[in-house]
């Protein structure tokens, strides 16, 4: 027996123990800390830019070209693409979790490779960039100018310049996404000089890019050369040009006389920005700023601490005035929540401690289960770092719940111990050796009950799948090496330790309560018996209440939690301009900077973009706040903040502004709402998509279940149509490509080459000045040569009109669609809301419903929950059949799992908490837990019975002799949670969650099982015997 080898060999055992500590210390250095893993599926993106193209040429041109190609890639769970009206063609590709980043980003790029040159030339030459990463920020950093030297445009350049190259270096970063641009040489065309000069925009083209250019001109002497040859250089020829002054020299076109037309007869030239769609404050000062996201796979805690020291090392070079802010900052809040449950865990341990002082009454049989809290805790930490795991709030939670259960072993031996020791006088060594011959089995058999109930959970998939397989590895290791130390350290302990002791006075009394609870509990489980069709009644009463609350508690994913930030997004109507969504984004400003003064720690207000895209009357804001313990009480938490801020704001009619909280996992959306797609598979093109949302939104407003439902496209914009006569072209002698081409970069842009700015390569645009391009009427401005020389009015031979058209086209799964989110009515669940929404969209015809994002994952959840515990209960059972070759012990155990789940049901119903990924832990450690009681208990009254006793005799003197042991467990086990229940700051939510839940399960379990199994062993066994008649 290993036990028996230790005893009569401690130090080797003491040995073992220390370097387990000493491997485990050092792991905890070692290991990475995060939130939570990297649970968001792993996402590819395919970006391109058609510059001048409205959002359907872009879809049909650019981004079906690009989705037919998306074939044959493997483990792809989805994919979604959007065509906005800035030219811009955006898919993102989502990949089962466990896919490799590197290699699905291969996949995808070879893909697309096939399609390239199907695309425009214009989205040819820009690139087609292939990008993995998270689909949202986890970091978002605000450079602003306090001195009011610098406009939007300089601080957005210095940016661009000295943070974005230096950032993206870093291991970790996925995505840059900057709010603003570089600078860029620009040149604003006249078209008045320009038929002045009988030039077209195309020459002004060729002359830019014949003389702003460099030339490979080889060299003078390579080789092969003559046997003369004496001389070997390099040829230069042309260069590229670097300020305003050498571009307005460039030579258009060259006269007669001799003279010559250059640029900056014809053109303005300047530097000024690449685009101008976006203008930031912050705190209320010119600023600009970008957002980060992890790369897939990457660690946030590391990735953000060298983010830091490479944002200190900018810092020393800013120029005056200028200063940076992180309004959106994920890693505070990660901080703030491992700091919490780190803090926790020791309030765990003391409270353990104590309760198994107050039940063993010695310091010396408390400190042998205290000594094995740090060697086992250490331990797992070791195996967690081999597995290539991380500390993280799952981990952390699962060692607070191993501290009740890895304490039980310690108990159960030194309880057992002692017991030996003062009814049998031998001396502790004797004692020790005769204590684990008898309970070896049970030992053995409670860590296999524990481990069959949490191993199912390591093999599901999907993010559900991840975060199950984080608690069940931990917690198996866990239960493992409490094994382990239970038979190896525990029992050496006990013999050196252990020395018969008087009892004091409290000790006395407490035993005496002990031994009337005793008496009191076996009349009751007695009478229990006695009354066998009314105690089954009673049971069956009870599991029918427990079905019917679990019916009826709401559904969710994880808990929303409090994580200092918010965002605004805001919007006004389309053909807004700038200027009057500046006044509300200092509105917005305003409000939080006077209303919530106390708790604000900074905003960052963003005009021209929010997460819908890009447009002149949508804006954004980051408000961040101050520290948890600066802030106390309700009211100043950010989902308090975010209701107040939302009544304030619904009475405007001049802009839709929405104030929200981040999603609780990093990339699975922007957003705490319920993402859904409608799929237009029918064909009914986007004006029926748009009559279904507006009947849907109907049908949801008077639920009572959904409180608001939004599209994240934007309405309809006012789109100037130029329609051309190309018969009245042709009779003028223009050709339709110049007449393509003159409107393309007068009134859109065009981007021509590169320039050199203090060493840096930029962008060169062409595009028509702004009082050429600011009416309809000023298309007349524009004029084409045709064959025979002459200069063509753009009016001769093309007319305008006035369309409708959505700034942006979405597709998803290579369907046209409509992405939404929808809003919880207050109390109600994401989980109801989901049911809500299919229900609703199922009596609507033409459209499919789909879930991305958050809401995916929660559906996949709620698949796989009843699952989860189909398979724990059968491998439980199987696991203990096998164990005591029996089945009828193991059916009288799983009499208790329904009693100790009816706790976590009915605490989770009573204190507010949804049917979630915790409640499901929670309800898989109860089924633990009740098990282990009932093993406890049921295991000894087997062996009573096979010493001859009667089943109702084995069940009630086993269930007198396992009374104290399953008390002291439970109790230190439900000691251990409640920390967790009282918890307070960051990621409080989810420790209450847990607690709780956990918490009534202990209760139930152990109340319930003390009652009821005595009752069902007998049934069981008597059953057995009758069939054995």
């Amino acid at each position: 027996m290993i036990s028996k080898f230790f005893i009569h060999r401690p130090i080797f055992a003491f040995v073992l123990a220390i370097l387990t500590v000493a491997i485990g210390s050092f792991s905890v250095f070692q290991l990475p800390v995060e939130r939570y893993p990297d649970i968001a599926p792993p996402r590819i993106t395919v970006n391109a830019t058609y510059n001048g193209a409205d959002a359907q040429a872009v879809e049909e041109s650019v981004t079906q070209v690009l989705e037919q190609q998306i074939k044959g890639i493997d483990n792809l769970l989805y994919f979604q693409a959007s065509s906005d009206s800035n030219g811009r063609s955006r898919i993102s590709l989502y990949f089962e979790q466990g896919t490799d980043a590197d290699q699905a980003q291969v996949q995808v790029q070879n893909a697309i490779n096939g399609a390239l040159n199907r695309l425009p030339e214009d989205v040819q030459r820009q690139g087609v960039n292939v990008r993995k990463s998270l689909s949202d920020s986890f970091m978002v950093i605000g450079l602003g100018d306090r001195s009011g030297r610098s406009t939007n445009i300089d601080i957005s350049d210095y940016l661009t310049n000295h943070f974005v190259l230096n950032l993206s270096r870093i291991e970790g970063v996925g995505e840059i996404n900057v709010f603003g641009s570089q600078y860029a040489m620009r040149i604003w065309l006249n078209p008045l000089q320009l038929q002045r000069y009988g030039l077209m925009v195309s020459d002004v083209r060729s002359a830019l890019e014949s003389q702003n250019a460099q030339v490979a001109a080889g060299a003078v002497g390579d080789l092969p050369a003559s046997s003369e040859q004496y001389l070997n250089a390099k040829v230069k020829s042309g260069a590229l040009l670097r300020t305003p002054e050498q571009f307005e020299q460039i030579i258009i076109k060259a006269n007669n006389d001799g003279s010559f037309v250059y640029l900056k007869d014809i053109a303005r030239v300047e530097i000024g920005a690449e685009n101008y769609q976006v203008f930031n404050r912050l705190n209320g000062h010119p600023a600009s700023g970008l957002s980060l996201s992890l790369s897939v796979g990457a660690n946030m805690m590391q990735t953000a601490d060298a983010i830091y020291a490479e944002v200190e090392h900018l810092k020393e070079n800013l120029p005056e005035g200028y200063f940076i802010v992180y309004p959106r900052d994920d890693t505070p809040f990660v901080k703030a929540s491992m700091s919490q449950v780190t803090a926790t865990l020791v309030e765990a341990i003391i409270l353990v401690v104590l309760v198994m002082f107050i039940f063993l009454q010695s310091w010396r049989a408390t400190i042998i289960p205290a000594v094995t809290v740090p060697v086992v805790i250490l331990g797992t930490c070791a195996v967690l770092l081999v597995l290539g795991m991380s500390i993280n709030t799952l981990t952390l939670f699962a060692m607070v719940l191993a501290i009740g259960l890895l304490v039980d072993d310690a108990i159960v031996v030194v309880e057992n111990v002692e017991r030996i020791m003062h009814e049998q006088h031998l001396d502790a060594k004797q004692a020790s050796i005769q204590s684990m011959q008898e309970i070896s089995g049970a030992l053995i058999g409670i860590t296999l009950v524990l481990t069959a109930v949490f191993i199912p959970m390591s093999f599901f998939s999907g993010a559900t799948g991840i975060i199950y397989r984080q608690f069940s590895i931990t917690l198996v290791v866990a239960m493992a090496l409490s094994l382990l130390v239970a038979l190896i350290l525990t029992p050496t302990l006990c013999a050196l330790l252990l020395r018969p002791e008087k009892k004091s006075k409290w000790a006395e009394k407490f035993n005496a309560w002990i031994d009337r609870l005793k008496n009191y509990y076996l009349k009751i489980a007695n009478k229990m018996i006695n009354v066998r069709n009314i105690s089954l009644f009673i049971f069956a009463i009870l599991i029918a209440g427990f079905v019917w609350i679990y019916q009826n508690l709401p559904t969710s994913f994880l808990p929303q939690e409090d994580q200092g930030l918010l965002s605004v997004q805001f919007s006004l109507p389309e053909g807004t301009p700038l200027r009057e969504t500046e006044k509300i984004g200092l509105e917005i400003y305003q409000y939080f900077n006077e209303q919530e003064k106390n708790t604000l720690n900074g905003i960052m207000v963003i005009h021209g973009r929010n997460f819908s895209g890009n447009g002149q009357n949508l804006g954004q804001a980051f408000v961040s706040f101050k520290d948890w313990s600066e802030r106390k009480g309700t009211d100043n938490t950010t989902d308090a903040i975010r209701q107040r801020a939302n009544k304030y704001f619904s009475a405007k009619t001049d802009a839709n502004v929405r104030v929200i909280a981040p999603s609780v996992i990093r990339g699975l959306g922007n957003s705490d709402k319920v993402e859904f797609w409608l799929q237009d598979n029918r064909g009914l093109g986007q004006q029926g998509l748009l009559e279904k949302f507006a009947e849907l939104q109907q049908l949801a407003g008077a639920s009572g279940v959904i409180a608001n439902i939004e599209k994240e496209s934007n309405d309809n914009q006012a789109v100037l149509s130029v329609d051309i006569d190309h018969k009245a072209a042709m009779v003028n002698g223009v050709d339709v490509n110049a007449i393509n081409s003159t409107l393309s970069t007068a009134w859109s842009g065009s981007y021509i080459n590169d320039f050199i700015d203090r060493g840096r390569i930029k962008r060169v645009y062409l595009q028509g000045d702004a009082p050429y391009r600011s009416k309809p009427e000023d298309l007349s401005y524009w004029y084409i040569k045709n064959d025979l020389g002459q200069m063509i009015s753009f009016s001769q031979f093309s007319s305008i009109s006035w369309q409708g058209a959505p700034p942006t086209l979405e597709r998803f799964a290579g369907y046209a669609g409509m992405e939404m989110e929808a809003e919880p009515a207050a109390g109600v669940s994401s989980g109801q809301v989901m049911q809500k929404l299919t229900e609703l969209t199922q009596q609507i015809d033409g459209v499919d419903l789909a879930w991305s994002g958050l809401s995916y994952q929660e559906q996949q959840s709620s698949n796989q929950a009843i699952w989860l515990y189909l398979v724990s209960v059968a491998f439980i059972f199987l696991c203990l059949a096998a164990l005591y070759e029996s089945w009828s012990i193991p059916t009288a155990v799983m009499a208790a799992i329904p009693l100790g789940i009816g706790g976590t049901i009915v605490f989770s119903f009573v204190f507010g908490f949804a049917n979630d990924i915790y409640f499901q832990i929670a309800l898989l450690t109860t089924i633990g837990l009740s098990c282990k009681n009932a093993i406890l208990m049921v295991e000894y009254a087997a062996s009573l019975q096979q010493q001859g006793q009667t089943a109702i005799q084995s069940a009630l003197h086993a269930a007198g002799l396992r009374l104290r042991p399953i008390l002291m467990t439970s109790i230190a086990f439900g000691a251990g949670v409640i920390p967790l229940m009282f918890s307070t700051g960051a990621g409080a939510l989810s420790r209450q969650a847990i607690g709780y839940s956990v918490f009534g399960g202990v209760l139930f379990g152990t109340v319930l099982v003390l009652i009821f199994i005595p009752l069902m062993y007998v049934l069981i066994r008597n059953v057995k015997v009758i069939s054995k008649t």
